[in-house]
């Protein structure tokens, strides 16, 4: 009965890290904004679209707006010379796949 208990003690001792590390792997690795590392891609890759998107648009300078993705969330933020060239900023993130929702940070101010 000893051996049989020190055996099955033993295998349980060798067995619970390996089954505790698949648990913890399999739940997500999550950054400190919570996403997990998929999040995290898609977040990437919709921000590199709309930064893109902004910087191909001849019709305004939209090279000083700065982009952030956060599950999905395109938030732009940044100096633009008019509420048009703002407007037209937050329509091109929003045409970007995978965007849920713009919010808009930018602030208007005139050409100097």
């Amino acid at each position: 009965m000893t051996l049989r208990k020190t055996h099955f003690s033993s295998f349980w001792l060798s067995v619970a890290p390996m089954l505790l590390a698949i648990f913890l792997s399999s739940s997500g690795c999550t950054s400190l904004t919570g996403e997990t590392a998929g999040e995290y891609v898609d977040d990437s890759t919709i921000t590199a679209t709309v930064k893109s998107k902004l910087v191909g648009e001849k019709a305004a300078n939209l090279t000083r707006v700065n982009v952030d993705t956060t599950k999905q969330v395109v938030s732009l933020s940044g100096i633009v010379e008019s509420a048009d060239q703002k407007q037209r900023a937050e329509q091109l993130a929003m045409q970007v796949k995978g965007v849920k929702r713009v919010q808009n940070n930018l602030q208007v101010q005139g050409k100097n």
